[in-house]
């Protein structure tokens, strides 16, 4: 399988979720920007922004090109002298809403190819509510659990507990929310001999992580959008989001790693969000929404 036929794909799978989001929100629309790597390929960066229900949300699709950075080197023990060239090819998605019934999520598939035929499959898809609310995590652990089951037995439960690992914020000793599914250096077993699966089989499971994105998240804009919300609770929203931005500006292994190895830092920062407050030492009240939603985020939760 060519590089070109998977990049195809998610082409196709960012002008599908934009379209998607764009329908269900009634009033925004994407603007696109085109840009080029400095190393060789670019992307089409999208942006959404003052909608209905998105306050400021982004569909990346990228495919980038060039030597392996010294860097990503170390990262995979490749020998300094070695003549390695790489291609990157995924979509990465993070939407922030305006109401905070409305939860955060955030999605990437991606593909890594190296010049010696080495490559393999990553990515994730996670949920974090302001407020916790028991059915939709529920929902929407069941729904990535039945894409999985379809593909191998073993990768909801693994797959599961790494994203708790993963989307955990260790100076807070909290989950960033109530995770999802995360999962990389899925390499095929072209031989057909091991355990792995092929790398036709992986790509369709790719495929399927990524064409669950749009009618679950959809359905749940949907259900929330029109919830009614205090002034105390965007308070209690900003905060949420704080969290999000500490995660991804401290943890991130794939923010950390753009901006170490010169990526492009616009698309790379897209899934900031458009405001996010931090209070001292904030402490909720006692059997209030907001401490009941703290009380969700701890690794090992069984949403199925």
């Amino acid at each position: 399988m060519k590089v070109e036929v998977i990049e195809s794909f998610f082409k196709g799978l960012q002008d599908r979720i934009c379209g998607a989001l764009e329908t269900t929100d009634g009033q925004a629309k994407f603007q696109e920007d085109l840009w080029e790597h400095n190393s060789g390929g670019g992307g089409r960066t999208r942006l959404i922004q003052n909608g209905n229900v998105i306050e400021k949300g982004g569909v990346n699709f990228s495919s980038v090109k060039g030597e392996v950075h010294p860097r990503l080197r170390q990262q995979m023990n490749l020998n300094p002298g070695d003549d390695f060239h790489f291609t990157a090819t995924g979509v990465s998605i993070v939407m922030h809403p305006r109401n905070p019934h409305v939860p955060i999520i955030h999605m990437n598939v991606r593909y890594f190819e190296l010049s010696n035929g080495i490559c393999w499959f990553g990515g994730g898809i996670d949920l974090t509510p302001h407020y916790v609310v028991e059915e939709d995590a529920r929902h929407f652990h069941q729904t990535l659990k039945n894409a999985c089951d379809k593909h191998h037995p073993a990768f909801y439960p693994e797959f599961k507990t790494w994203a708790d690992d993963y989307f955990y914020i260790p100076h807070r000793s909290e989950t960033r929310g109530v995770g999802g599914i995360f999962f990389d250096y899925l390499k095929p077993d072209e031989e057909g001999k091991g355990q792995k699966l092929s790398k036709e089989a992986l790509f369709e499971f790719v495929k399927e992580i990524g064409e669950t994105f749009a009618p679950f998240y959809t359905a749940l804009m949907q259900k929330r959008r029109n919830d009614p919300f205090t002034e105390a609770q965007k308070q209690w929203q900003y905060l949420r989001r704080g969290r999000y931005v500490e995660f991804n500006l401290v943890w991130d292994r794939g923010t950390k790693f753009g901006l170490e190895t010169n990526g492009r830092t616009e698309s790379i920062l897209m899934s900031l969000p458009p405001q996010a407050n931090w209070e001292y030492n904030f402490t909720p009240e006692t059997g209030s929404q907001e401490a009941c939603t703290l009380n969700y985020l701890k690794k090992g939760v069984d949403w199925t």
